[in-house]
């Protein structure tokens, strides 16, 4: 019996900075949800992501929430004769006092773990549940100082309690901290046994006569007082099934199947992703006590760090094939996470894959994501790798926070084993790298800091619950605790001082074996910056704008990063262009760089694919699920083949990446040509690439070296695509000035624009969302010769018109921002 307690619920303030107007006041409550969303839905409060609404509602983290409502608990309820009664809560956010009938039942501190409760003997009729939450941002504190206050980065100590840390604000989040029953609570009731957890863990057996799908399924029981007799688990995959026994007081057993001639699973562009039903039962002779039920993708994973000439390699093998992550950062995609929905997880990681991606990191700051997140990436082909919810700080190891660490970590596993997506275990992002180079040494005078956590509590968590996947203590991380953690010959490396420090160019200065973490700044796209900020005049510092710039410095930042290479702006429409160009190109030139290492080089994990509000920051696609031009580059840069141009050794080189499973050969065309289309020095290489490789064709001196720098580019191509090198910076270029010949006509759902150059036109994009707010484009950031075209699809509604399409601020280029010459 299982029933969702999810009816009846009001939220009440009951301490704090309390505004007049609700003293008092019963408010109805969502559960799932959250109190913001409450607030919300009564209107009783603005949109926190609005202007800068959000320091209007910092009263919200410092009250305590009191949540409650009533059920009954009837004849039929109490006839049912379960020996065992549990109040279920899946996730209570965060320091929580449950009461049932006006006395205190459980009191919590994680938001990432289940709670049970004993409530056997629930007597028939009407009872009270309340859960009053402790306000979390004064948790926090207080927490911080009964542990030792340790390290961290942000406003408030996240690092003390057991919560979601970008809910205190990261540099791209708001400081909106939660309260509230955020998954759901139930009765269950149950006799004999029940399931505890359920681990089906994959592996496969090949030979000549194909592969064998051998299927573990570990199954943990928990037993009704005096109820010790013997039990039977069974499991049944791909019609086969197997049972085993669980003797008089055991609380364990594994079940074993194979499954002759299996489909292997495999990450997206590598093969398909068949899924495997799984349904497991536990009875107690003819009596049926419990059932369970999954998918399981049968393939093999391992993570090759064996060291060589080079360094420490960090690759990912999946079913014996080395993979390139092309990969992309993952944080909480909204603020308030019941607002998010399986077919919305769904529709952001369809954006990955329509990028290129194969793999997206769950980012240590967040959460153990939904099921829905999960099942998407497996059907989708996504590779997962799973970061513990550490990030940014020092940790205490230290009780009453390390039972708490490790029974969040052992629920994960347990949850998320059956995933095929799920590849890699991660300790945590940037602890160890933090401890070593951010100034924590001195202030933690030898206090712990989550070292045992990484290298002894998870691991040895990861081993004993999982065995099936890989795990690093960290990201970034030598693989080996004596090599600094953020050395880039040794396991993942992030590479933030070219954001923090230097120009986008410098992403050529390394050459890494793997990068987790690099990105570059760009304001939302048009329609969702308006819609969410209503400053008069808009402006990068206007107040609204300020207050969705996250990042220390980010809009000095932004322009310093856009100085090298574009003129000043001078308008604000100008300024929203500039940066989100300057953004798409150091995406290119930063994945284009890393994947032209291949195979020294095994993955570039953009920071980040999401937003969790509209805000300016690194995603690619926006806060409300728009794709800004970075995702066009990412894209392009991300393509299974790429025709990249790089300097080498002095000159420059032609490599062509073939992320295929077949070959690729043919001739490589490579013109050096002025800005009119003329050519001033060609050559032809012939080149052969195998599958999953690449090549490098240093290019002759006569083709890479130009006579006149900002009048000349380089082209090179090669199976229909295309690679650009440009002598000079926008900046000091001959742009022409934007001279196109534009149609646009209707077409089914939208429209197309067919565009010719009538002089050579570099970023080509047409922005439709400025035209419509759901207006999208197949293609964008376009470069043309003089006398070439291209047309471009637009998905609009039919209030945009085929005119406002051809408008200067919508058909945009990079010659718009030069002064023409």
């Amino acid at each position: 019996m299982r029933r969702l307690l999810d009816q009846g619920w009001t939220v009440r303030a009951t301490a704090g900075p309390v505004p007049p107007a609700l003293e008092g006041v019963d408010v109805p409550a969502t559960v799932p949800g959250s109190v913001h969303t409450d607030l919300l839905a009564a209107g009783l409060i603005p949109d926190p992501y609005l202007d800068a609404n959000e320091a209007l509602l910092a009263w919200i983290g410092d009250t305590d929430w009191r949540y409650a409502t009533t059920f009954t608990w009837d004849a039929d309820d109490a006839r049912a004769g379960h020996e065992v009664v549990e109040l279920v809560a899946e996730g209570l956010d965060t320091v929580a006092t449950v009461e049932l009938d006006g006395a205190v039942v459980a009191r919590t501190a994680n938001m990432h773990r289940t709670h049970r409760v004993d409530v056997t003997g629930l007597g028939v009729g009407e009872h009270t549940l309340a859960v009053t939450f402790a306000a979390p941002v004064p948790a926090a504190h207080r927490l911080s100082e009964e542990l030792g206050p340790r390290p961290y980065t942000n406003e408030h100590p996240f690092n003390a309690i057991r919560k979601m840390a970008c809910s205190y604000g990261w540099d791209w989040g708001p400081v909106l901290a939660t309260s509230g029953v955020w998954r759901p609570l139930a009765l269950v009731g149950w006799s004999t046994a029940r399931l505890a957890g359920v681990r089906p863990l994959v592996d496969v057996r090949t030979g000549d006569d194909g592969a064998t799908g051998l299927l573990r399924v570990h199954v943990d029981v928990v037993r009704a007082p005096g109820q010790d007799g013997s039990l039977t688990a069974t499991a049944e995959v791909a019609g086969r099934s197997a049972a085993v026994v669980v003797p008089p007081g055991s609380t364990s057993a594994t079940v074993e199947l194979e499954v002759d001639d299996v489909a292997l699973w495999w990450p997206v562009g590598y093969g398909e992703q068949p899924l495997y039903p799984v349904a497991v039962t536990l009875a107690a002779g003819d009596e049926t006590l419990d059932r369970w039920s999954g998918d399981v993708g049968f393939r093999t994973v391992a993570l090759d760090t064996t060291p060589d000439a080079e360094g420490t390699p960090f690759r990912l093998v999946v079913n014996g094939t080395p993979v390139f992550a092309r990969g992309l950062n993952w944080i909480p995609d909204d603020c308030f996470l019941t607002r998010i929905p399986a077919e919305r997880y769904r529709t952001r990681l369809t954006e990955a894959v329509d990028v290129g991606a194969n793999l997206v990191r769950v980012w240590g700051g967040g959460i153990y994501e939904s099921d829905d997140f999960y099942d998407a990436c497996d059907r989708l082909g996504l590779l997962v790798w799973q970061d513990f919810l550490f990030a940014c700080a020092a940790y205490a190891e230290e009780e009453p926070l390390r039972s708490e660490v490790e029974a969040e970590a052992r629920e994960a596993v347990i949850r998320l084993s059956p995933h095929p997506s799920l590849v890699l275990w991660n300790g945590n992002n940037e602890n160890i790298w933090g401890h070593q180079d951010w100034g924590w040494i001195e202030p933690l005078a030898g206090a712990t800091w989550g070292w045992g956590y990484y290298t002894e509590l998870l691991p040895g968590i990861v081993a004993e619950l999982d065995g099936s996947r890989p795990y690093c203590p960290g990201s970034p991380y030598g693989m080996d605790p004596d090599v600094y953690p953020n050395d880039p010959a040794h396991g993942p490396t992030h590479l933030w001082d070219v954001w923090n420090k230097i120009d986008y160019t410098h992403y050529r200065d390394s050459d890494p074996r793997f990068v987790s973490e690099f990105g570059w700044q760009a304001p939302p796209t048009w329609a969702t910056l308006t819609r969410a900020i209503h400053d008069a005049p808009l402006a990068p510092g206007s107040p609204g704008m300020s207050a969705h710039q996250k990042a220390a410095g980010g809009d000095l930042k932004l322009s310093r990063g856009l100085e090298p290479h574009l003129p000043e702006p001078q308008t604000f429409e100008d300024w929203h262009w500039a940066m989100s160009l300057n953004q798409a190109r150091a995406v290119s030139l930063g994945v284009e760089h890393l994947r032209s290492l291949t195979p020294t080089c095994s993955g570039a994990i953009w920071w980040q694919l999401n937003d969790c509000w509209p805000v300016t920051s690194w995603a690619v696609v926006d806060g409300d699920g728009r794709r800004k031009p970075a995702w066009y580059a990412l894209r392009h840069a991300f393509a299974d083949r790429l025709v990249t141009v790089q300097p080498r050794d002095g000159g420059l080189a032609v490599v062509l990446v073939n992320d295929t499973g077949t070959d690729w050969a043919g001739e490589a065309g490579v013109r050096r040509l002025g800005f009119d289309g003329t050519d001033v020095e060609t050559v032809a290489l012939p080149f052969a690439v195998s599958a999953r490789g690449a090549v490098t064709l240093p290019l002759p001196a006569g083709v890479a070296t130009s006579g006149d720098p900002s009048r000349e580019l380089l082209l090179a191509e090669a199976g229909g695509l295309r690679g650009w090198w440009w002598f000079a910076e926008d900046r000091d270029a001959a742009l022409p000035a934007q001279d196109l010949t534009v149609a646009a006509r209707a077409v089914a759902d939208g429209y197309e624009v067919t565009v010719t150059a009538q002089a050579l036109v570099k970023d080509l994009a047409v922005l439709a969302d400025r035209v419509a707010p759901d207006g999208r484009v197949d293609d964008m950031l376009l470069t043309l010769l003089p006398g070439e075209s291209a047309t471009v699809r637009v998905a609009a509604p039919p209030g945009a018109t085929p005119e406002a399409l051809l408008e200067p601020l919508v058909l945009r280029s990079a010659n718009q921002l030069v002064t023409p010459r």
